[in-house]
Formats: C-alpha cells, structure tokens, sequence
C-alpha cells in the first residue's frame, strides 16, 4: 500500500487523512483521481481502498496510498482491512466512491464508526436511493417529477410490457451491486427485439433486476446535474448545477463533457428531496428535461461523490469534497458562488464519443472544437500531476476495450 506513517507516529498536528472507498471495479475511475487531487492539493493525505491492484490514478503524486481488497473478501475481511488501515494512519475521514461502498458504509456504519468520520444517514437511506426501484418510489412518495417506470419480473411480463410501450425505451440495473463488472448499467431498445436482448444482458441470475423506464427525447443538452453536501441537519450547504454536453456510452452514460449553469428547478427539487428524507452528505443527481410537458424529470441519485464532482468548483475553489471536509473537522462551510460557465472534460473518453455524435449528424466537427472554449479542468491532464495522464494513455493501448468501465 506504499509507506503509510507507522502506527503510534501519527502527528497530533497533521491533517485527518481521506480514505476513498470502493467496492466496484474502475481501473479508469477519474473520480478518484479527482479526490486524490482536490483534497492532495490542500495537504490532506489520501488513501484508496478498492478492488484494483493497481490504477492510472495510483501514480499521482497526491496518492499517499494504496489498500487492494482481494478478489471475494467478505464483509467481515474488508472491514478488517479498514480496521487495519486506521490503525496504521490514524482516525480518517471515510469517502465512498461508488454505490456499493455506500451501502456497504451505511450498512456497517456503528462499526466503521469507530475508526472513521463519515456522514451518517438514517438506516438503509443509501440503499433506497442507490436502488432505482425504491428512488422511483420516493419520487412518487415526495412529488418529484420522474420518468414513468415498470418492473418486470420475468419475459413474460415483459412481452406484456413490450405491447404498451412506446418506443425508444430505457433498460436500466435496479441494484448496480447485483450486476457483473461488464454488464452494461443503461441500455436503450429501439425496438421489443432490442428489449430482450438487452433484458437477457442484463438480468441478474440472483433475482429480477432490471427496470424499464420511459425515454424522455431531447438531445444530450438536456441532462442536468446537481452536486451538493448536506450537512448532518440534511440543510444544503453547497450546491452546483450544470448540464452534460456528450456522454460515454453516447446518449446514455458518464459525463465526459460538462459546463456547469444554475438551474433554480433542479436546484430546488433535489433539496426538497433530500431534506424529505433526511439525506446527509455528497449526492450526485441527474435530471433530464422533458419539454413535453416542461418538467425536469428526476433519472438517477447517487448517494456519494459522482465521478464528474471537478466540473463543480466555486469561486473560492470549493468543492462538495472539501465542504464535506471541513464540515466533518468542525469548520463553517462558507456560502460559495458556482463558477458560471466552467467547463471539464473527460479524455479521452470525450474524444471517443465525439466521434459517434458526429457520425450521427449531431454534431459537426467546428460545433465540437466551439465546444472545448471554457475548459477550465481536465479529468486526466494536470501540470502539476502528470503521471497519471501518461500511465492512462498506456492502459488505453492495453485495455482499449476496458476503458468505458466507468462509473457516473
């Protein structure tokens, strides 16, 4: 894991360290990447427990450390991991990174209590949202506009299903944690042959686990985001809004180019919602705009730091990482204003897409180079860290196939 200070010396005086958490596979995961930089560029140690033994964003000069969870370790053997960790760093501050380390982290959060801060959400919160069924629920239970959702059992409900719906439909994971690392999260059927193909990719073997959802047309423009912390009363302390310029997969998956815009409508109904229901923390939430009936329709809630969390930067550089930090250590979170128009990439991923988009008519090649302007921060490249830029464009060579195993 590199040379973490010796148990027993660490400094009364040195900043509590951050412990990225996760429990899916993302060698490309630049969400990471990010936190090891926002918070590394403030001095704060940052320590990565995850699935990968190894990763581009292990060689950032701001990774202080790196704990690989081996291959089918029980609940048990992880938090022994975590135990031993805190025991060699001093107490930290623990950051889930993908939707299984904060269900893990909600469900065994007494015991992880011991040896880490981290927001603590009324039991089982983080598994109702991360779930797509059980947030579709909250949605109704609370009033927030969503996509019209169906939950098929079996193919023969489907076949049922297949003759009311319009298509194109949305295929999505219900439980991403129940899925295998190369089952695709999003799928779009153009038709009811495309829908049981993409059923059969995507069920669980374990139980039903796909969701049906209506599509909402409009062109990628129409996603928006909200990120924002809550503090331990669920009061919205920071909060940005931005839209997604191109998605990889195309159309569907992560932000691979952003510009960030205040949004009032979305704004306002993700802190209802949370408030509701008594969120605290990072949230990480897609909407998408439905201009037939001028709605913004909720499609997703991560209950962690999303991987596009840099296109979120305030004017006095905060972040929701460095709000949640200094909220956890007992310091004010200052009111800090968005920085209108900032734009982040992710390369090569954008690349890639850019590609499709304009193979498909959406996009011309002078519409693509206009929308680089205002760049602001990149995923990957940074002067100031570039190890792990170089060691991306070698696994690219490698694992070219791998490189859209990423999360939102």
């Amino acid at each position: 894991m590199g040379a973490p200070t010796p148990p027993g010396h660490v400094r009364a005086d040195a900043p509590m360290p951050i412990v990225m958490f996760g429990l899916a596979r993302g060698m490309f995961d630049h969400g990471a990447l990010g936190i090891a930089r926002s918070a590394g560029r403030l001095r704060i140690p940052v320590y990565r427990v995850s699935q990968e033994r190894w990763a581009p964003a292990r060689l950032s000069r701001y990774s202080s450390g790196w704990l690989p969870i081996p291959k089918d370790s029980s609940d048990e053997q992880v938090l022994g991991l975590l135990h031993k960790l805190s025991g060699e760093i001093g107490r930290g501050i623990l950051v889930p990174i993908d939707d299984a380390g904060s269900v893990f982290a909600d469900t065994h959060a007494a015991v992880l209590a011991e040896d880490f801060l981290f927001p603590r959400q009324p039991a089982g919160l983080a598994r109702e949202l991360a779930s797509k069924r059980t947030m579709y629920e909250l949605c109704q239970k609370h009033d927030i506009p969503a996509p019209a959702s169906f939950f098929p059992q079996s193919e023969t409900d489907l076949t049922q299903l297949a003759r009311q719906l319009t298509f194109p439909a949305v295929i999505k994971v219900i439980e991403a944690a129940d899925a295998g690392p190369h089952v695709p999260r999003v799928m779009i059927a153009q038709d009811p042959a495309d829908l049981f193909r993409a059923y059969r990719v995507m069920e669980s073997p374990k139980s039903s686990n796909i969701m049906l959802q209506e599509y909402i047309p409009g062109n990628p423009e129409s996603v928006w985001m909200f990120n924002g912390y809550f503090d331990a009363h669920s009061e919205c302390k920071v909060a940005f809004t931005g839209k997604k310029i191109r998605q990889s997969p195309p159309y569907t998956g992560v932000t691979t180019l952003g510009v960030c815009e205040p949004n009032p409508a979305v704004q306002e109904a993700t802190t209802r919602l949370m408030k509701a229901v008594g969120y605290r923390g990072i949230v990480d939430i897609g909407f998408r705009f439905d201009q037939r009936d001028g709605q913004y329709k909720l499609l997703d809630v991560n209950p962690r730091i999303g991987g596009s969390f840099r296109l979120f930067v305030g004017q006095d550089g905060t972040d929701v990482l460095r709000a949640l930090y200094r909220d956890l250590m007992g310091k004010p979170v200052a009111t800090t204003a968005p920085t209108e128009g900032r734009r982040w990439i992710v390369e090569p991923l954008d690349l890639k897409s850019a590609v499709v988009y304009r193979r498909r008519g959406d996009i011309t090649l002078m519409e693509w180079i206009r929308s680089l302007r205002g760049i602001r921060e990149a995923a990957w490249f940074a002067a100031d860290d570039p190890l792990p830029f170089l060691a991306l464009w070698l696994a690219v060579l490698l694992w070219l196939p791998r490189l859209g195993e990423v999360r939102r």
